[in-house]
């Protein structure tokens, strides 16, 4: 049994790669991860964008909500986390 995990263990090893920097922010002392960060400036901006369509009457034109606004959310937390960290 330790054998055939033997045989493995070097093909693990390569989806251990990506862990090896996590690119963190120091906010007041504390850190935070990158794409927590994004997610809460996209999170603000997501709520600019609703507001800025129901002021000019646009919102109705968008599709349906519930799908518009999470896709939204991930676009921008994407390019932001694209943008500032990579």
């Amino acid at each position: 049994m330790i054998r055939k995990l033997q045989r493995f263990l070097p093909a693990l090893a390569i989806f251990l790669t990506g862990c090896e920097r996590a690119p963190s922010i120091d906010i007041i002392g504390s850190f935070f991860p990158a794409w927590m960060v994004c997610m809460t400036v996209a999170i603000v901006l997501t709520f600019v964008a609703r507001f800025l369509l129901v002021r000019v009457k646009l919102e109705s034109e968008v599709g349906p909500l519930i799908v518009f606004y999470p896709s939204l959310l991930t676009l921008l937390t994407s390019l932001l986390w694209l943008a500032y960290f990579r």
